[in-house]
């Protein structure tokens, strides 16, 4: 199920996580090559995929 980004805060290792709009969270690394989101790295970049949508797999494995 495709949830939009509303925030994102980093873990305990300094990953950033995305929170989605259902309440559920999925990390969003930048680790080249397996990776790409080099748009992470940086508060612009972070603001600019807020709205946009990703896959929740626990909403996912819910259905």
């Amino acid at each position: 199920m495709k949830q939009p980004m509303t925030g994102f805060f980093q873990d305990e290792a300094g990953h950033w996580v995305a929170v989605l709009a259902c309440g559920h969270t999925q990390h969003v690394r930048h680790d080249p090559p397996w990776q790409s989101r080099p748009w992470v790295v940086t508060a612009e970049g972070r603001d600019r995929m807020l709205g946009v949508t990703l896959t929740c797999l626990l909403c996912k494995s819910r259905t």
